[in-house]
C-alpha cells in the first residue's frame, strides 16, 4: 500500500495540481478514482468519510485527510522541502498567486471548460462572461511571466504547480495559447520538470463515458 492516496479524477484541474506535486516531489502515492460525474462527491458516504465539503481532491495518509488543493500543495512543500518558499516574504507572494489562481484563473477556467466541453452548453451569456474574465486573468499572468521563468523567484514553486491546473487544456477551455507567449514558454518549462505528466495520464477517469 502506498503512503499517500489521492482522491481525484482526470478531468479535475484541482486534482491534477495535487497529483503533479506528488509526482514532482517523488512521493509514494496512488490515485483513488472519484466518480464525480456519477455523483460520488455529493453522496452522504463521501461527505461523511472523505470530505464534508463534497469536493476532490483529498490527500489521505494514515488517519489524516487533507482537502483543498492549495492546502495539499502547502503541506507537501513543507513535508518534502521542495517547491517551497525561502522567506516569509516569499511565502506570502506564493500565497498571493495561489489565491489569484483559485479565484481568477482556475476559478474561471474550470467552470468555463465544464460548460463548453463537458456539458456542451453552447456560447451562452454565462460562457461569454466567464471567457471574458478568464482573458483578463490570463493577460495578467502573461504580463507577469514576460521576462521571467517562474511565477515567484528564480525557481519553480507551488505557485507554478497550482497555476498549471487548467492550462494544459487550451482546446477544451477555449483559448488560443499562441496569444500568450509568456504563458506558453512557462508551460513548456514546467513540462521539463522530472515527474511531469499530462492530466489525462496522471489520474484515472479519461475519457469520459458518453453518459457523462
Amino acid at each position: 500500500m502506498a503512503e499517500y492516496t489521492l482522491y481525484g479524477f482526470a478531468q479535475s484541474g484541482n486534482s491534477y495540481r495535487a497529483a503533479l506535486m506528488l509526482n514532482l516531489v517523488g512521493a509514494d502515492w496512488e490515485p483513488r478514482f472519484v466518480d464525480f460525474f456519477a455523483g460520488e462527491t455529493r453522496s452522504a458516504e463521501y461527505r461523511e468519510n472523505v470530505n464534508e465539503m463534497g469536493e476532490a481532491p483529498v490527500l489521505a495518509f494514515g488517519d489524516t485527510k487533507i482537502s483543498q488543493s492549495g492546502v495539499i500543495l502547502d503541506f507537501l512543500a513543507e513535508k518534502f522541502g521542495k517547491f517551497r518558499w525561502e522567506s516569509e516574504d516569499e511565502r506570502r507572494e506564493i500565497l498571493r498567486w495561489l489565491l489569484f489562481d483559485n479565484q481568477k484563473c482556475a476559478g474561471y477556467m474550470g467552470p468555463l471548460r465544464f460548460l463548453r466541453t463537458i456539458l456542451k452548453a453552447g456560447e451562452t451569456d454565462v460562457v461569454q462572461f466567464l471567457h471574458g474574465r478568464m482573458t483578463q486573468s490570463q493577460e495578467v499572468l502573461d504580463k507577469h511571466l514576460t521576462g521571467r521563468d517562474w511565477i515567484v523567484g528564480n525557481r519553480p514553486t507551488i505557485a507554478d504547480i497550482s497555476m498549471t491546473g487548467y492550462f494544459y487544456w487550451p482546446e477544451e477551455v477555449g483559448y488560443d495559447l499562441a496569444a500568450y507567449p509568456g504563458i506558453a514558454a512557462w508551460l513548456d518549462r514546467v513540462k521539463t520538470l522530472p515527474g511531469w505528466e499530462h492530466p489525462y495520464e496522471i489520474l484515472p477517469g479519461h475519457p469520459l463515458p458518453e453518459k457523462a
